[in-house]
């Protein structure tokens, strides 16, 4: 109930008077060569400071500069074009999620050694290529942000952790529209930035939402972010807007099967439609956003729920600013291994739709042109097999859904990459045991390979020998279900030729092929 109250106190303000003071670059490197150019990578820290009476809990307490404000550091990283001509004008600002950044992962992981979090390596090049600068900056406590704090009447140290939000807000206005800090320092992307894109995935979509829902995309009377791409944050919001204890943040926990009840994830709005009421009630513009849900956030993060809000089974009408997407068969985290798992991980690559969402995205923001229609997955009400995390108690009106499955034991609807359109086996089941990990990476269980050998086994699903006409007949329903997510703008034409090839390489057919190009 605290929370709920906090959400509306904050939700009410408009920000005060912040700003980047200095900014403090310690390297700068080449990145390598692109379709834009030559690109450079610099590594740093971005300083600020607040007015003490903004409306973050906690600020008014926090010790104080010479000039009566509130100081944060925070690190950053920052991608960008050599020369200012290799930039499209974009700045996508990529939110790290418990200290780890997650750009390269989401848009550039190749699909034959594909990306965990936390590397800034080239992999596909598609960012750069498409000529977007990339600012990584981090706003969480022990994860490379320095918040301000203060003794509370035990003598114990408290942080002001909402400074989080200022942070990224203030980053992310500097760098597309300052001249230089304070001191002199120029800012590298002075004059080349014409619209700001924020993006973050799991907690930091739920960033991204509590973010907008309490007024951070706002500085003055200019808007921050004109689009928000939002990855698997289900029906969450972040609960930092409160003063923590540390060391770590308090967006580090999240509802388990363990601690359904942990407070403040699903203490507020739940869907979209509510946030941006909120928003529009203000008298702000929000920004157009493009939220993405996987298979497995509906059984274990409450997906449904923000798409229903706390009651009933029906979907809410989605704001105009907003498309959203569900992945059919996709797992929340990408996990090659998981010793503790029971079951194969799951294996669905979904980064090329990640790339062509991006595009739309920045398409919508810069000229207007609509992506394709939201394409959700078909609802039914959890049963007890395979498990759903639990409403919280307090919604007691709550239902749970999940989406409906086909013979196979593949969701039905939302966006259907190849591999689940095709399938070789069942994509997006729960895995187990109903740890953190295994509740998000779902599993993989492939198909039989011949009739005799799922006959021997017991089970009913078809076997490859039985689905498919050989190697030829394979590749050729990969190529149309490639070719049809192409026509509809969910597929890029370079991201279907890779999954082509790889059909036409598979070892699900015998002989293997010997000539197969190199991925």
């Amino acid at each position: 109930m605290f929370l709920l109250c906090l959400f509306s106190l904050i939700s009410t303000a408009r920000p005060v008077s912040a700003e980047v003071t200095r900014i403090e670059f310690t390297s700068k490197q080449p990145y390598g060569t692109f379709r834009a150019g030559d690109y450079v990578i610099w590594q740093g820290k971005i300083h600020g400071d607040l007015s003490p009476q903004e409306a973050i809990p906690g600020i008014d307490k926090a010790s104080r500069n010479e000039r009566g404000r509130v100081d944060y550091a925070a690190k950053i990283i920052l991608m960008m074009p050599a020369t200012p001509r290799g930039e499209n004008g974009a700045l996508l600002v990529d939110v790290p999620n418990r200290g780890q950044v997650w750009a390269e992962a989401i848009y550039n992981s190749p699909r034959d050694a594909r990306f965990l979090p936390g590397t800034l390596e080239q992999g596909t090049g598609f960012l750069q290529d498409h000529g977007f600068a990339v600012a990584e900056v981090f706003w969480e406590l022990g994860q490379g942000a320095d918040l301000p704090s203060f003794a509370d009447a035990d003598g114990k140290t408290r942080f002001v952790e909402g400074v989080g939000f200022a942070i990224v807000r203030d980053a992310a206005d500097f760098f597309a529209h300052a001249a230089s800090d304070k001191g002199g320092t120029p800012n590298p992307l002075k004059g080349a930035i014409n619209r700001v894109l924020a993006s973050g995935r799991s907690q930091d979509g739920r960033f991204l939402k509590t973010f907008l829902l309490n007024g951070f995309n706002m500085t003055g009377s200019r808007r921050v972010f004109d689009g928000m791409h939002v990855f698997v944050s289900a029906a969450g919001l972040l609960p930092i807007l409160q003063t923590g204890l540390g060391p770590m943040s308090s967006a580090e926990g999240a509802p388990t099967f363990d601690n359904p009840d942990f407070p403040g994830v699903n203490d507020g709005p739940l869907t979209i439609g509510e946030i941006t009421a909120k928003v529009e009630a203000r008298g702000e513009v929000p920004p157009r956003m493009i939220l993405v849900n996987s298979t497995t956030d509906y059984y274990s993060l409450r997906a449904s729920l923000g798409r229903t809000g706390g009651s009933g089974t029906a979907d809410q009408p989605l704001p105009g600013n907003v498309r959203m997407y569900d992945i059919a068969g996709g797992p929340h985290v990408p996990a090659p291994k998981a010793p503790a798992c029971t079951l194969t991980p799951g294996r669905l690559d979904w980064s090329p739709l990640s790339r062509a969402l991006l595009l739309h995205l920045d398409a919508w923001v810069s000229r207007g042109t609509e992506p394709p229609a939201s394409e959700l997955m078909p609802l039914e009400a959890a049963g007890g097999e395979p498990p759903a995390l639990r409403a919280p108690i307090r919604l007691s009106a709550a239902v749970i859904q999940v989406p409906k499955r086909d013979q196979d034991g593949n969701a039905l609807g939302g966006v259907r990459l190849p591999d689940v359109a095709v399938p070789t086996g069942t994509n997006g089941a729960q895995n187990q045991p109903q740890t953190f990990t295994c509740m998000l990476i779902g599993s993989f269980s492939p198909f039989a390979a011949t009739k005799a050998e799922r006959e021997r086994t017991g089970d009913a699903r078809l076997s490859i020998e039985e689905r498919y006409h050989g190697r030829d007949d394979y590749v050729n329903r990969i190529r149309i279900a490639a070719q049809d997510l192409m026509a509809r703008g969910f597929l890029l034409p370079e991201d279907a030729a890779v999954i082509v090839q790889e059909a036409a390489s598979t070892n699900l057919f015998a002989p293997a092929p010997t000539n197969a190009e190199p991925r």
